[in-house]
Order: C-alpha cells, then sequence, then structure tokens
C-alpha cells in the first residue's frame, strides 16, 4: 500500500471520476492524504487502509424509501451496525433499504464498494439528502474513497463537513445512531 500526499502526480489510467475528486479538493484548497490498494468492498477490508491512514474509514450506505423515491447517503462510523428502524425513527420516514446499484449509477455515478460523500457532485438536483451519524463529527480525520475503492482520502473532518459539503450544495441532517 502506498501513501502519498494529494493527488497522484499522474492520472492517466485512473477513472475520471476519481480525477474530479482531486480537482475538487484542489480547487477548495483542501489538503489530503491518499492510500493506493487493492479493491476494498466492506469495512473488513478498509481495516488495513484505515491502520495505515491512522484515521477511522467512514461507512457510506445508499438507502432508499419503498417506492424509490427518497434517496439517502448515510455516513457513520464502520463499527456501528446499521438498523433500519433507528434510522427512520429519527428520520420521520418510511422504511429505508438498500437503495440499487442502477439508482447509485444515476444518482451518485458510483459503483457498490465505492459509495461516498464524493458522488454528490454528481447529484445536481439533490434527489440524495445526507445523513450523518452524530460521532463521525468527534473524529479529527474522515476518511473515505475517492468515487473509486481501489484508493481512500484522508481529510481533515471539519473541512468535509464546513467547507465540502457547502461545495457540493448538500446540506446533511446528524443523527444519533446507538448501533445496537
Amino acid at each position: 500500500m502506498t501513501i502519498e500526499t494529494g493527488r497522484p502526480a499522474d492520472c492517466s489510467g485512473r477513472p475520471e471520476k476519481e480525477c474530479a475528486v482531486y480537482d475538487l479538493l484542489e480547487r477548495l484548497d483542501i489538503s489530503f492524504t491518499r492510500a493506493d490498494h487493492p479493491a476494498a468492498f466492506t469495512m473488513e477490508e478498509c481495516e488495513a487502509v484505515s491502520q495505515a491512514l491512522h484515521t477511522p474509514i467512514c461507512k457510506n450506505l445508499f438507502l432508499c424509501n419503498r417506492q424509490k423515491t427518497a434517496f439517502y447517503l448515510l455516513l457513520l462510523p464502520a463499527s456501528k451496525p446499521f438498523h433500519t428502524k433507528e434510522i427512520t425513527a429519527q428520520l420521520g420516514c418510511a422504511r429505508l433499504s438498500f437503495a440499487g446499484e442502477e439508482q447509485l449509477a444515476s444518482l451518485l455515478h458510483l459503483t457498490p464498494g465505492s459509495a461516498t460523500i464524493f458522488g454528490l457532485q454528481y447529484d445536481t438536483e439533490n434527489r440524495v439528502q445526507l445523513v450523518v451519524d452524530r460521532d463521525l463529527l468527534d473524529e479529527a480525520y474522515f476518511g473515505c474513497h475517492p468515487c473509486i475503492n481501489t484508493s481512500t482520502i484522508r481529510l481533515k473532518t471539519s473541512d468535509v463537513f464546513d467547507r465540502l459539503t457547502h461545495a457540493l450544495h448538500h446540506d446533511y441532517t446528524l443523527v444519533t445512531l446507538k448501533g445496537e
């Protein structure tokens, strides 16, 4: 695993959506550390990356209602389990379940295993509501994929929730998940 500061020196051979994340972070003057690694589809596979970057990797869940008319990107600590009853009670909405690959691709331009806050740059109609577990805000750093699961970046949490969300034109709703 390679740890670097900032974007790759050469983005050729990398997906356009990954390079768009680096462009966005540079425009916002947000510094970051990056780890390139084999594809990580599960939080267990992200554990080695988390240790290498010395930061917790955020769990990102793309959810929808039964009618597939309301969509949510839920960010929570990797160690917390997801219980739909707990989140729907706090959001005051109908039961949520995982959205399909088609919606993930069409709304956020992402594939399974690469859900990330950076996908919101493609949600120009604000169809996806960003939901954040309060415990994430207590961390100094925030780790997530840059729209591809073969790389992970580490940013200051304050940069994510003060500057990045504003630039992406997505406010967020705070929830407190017990994970029990």
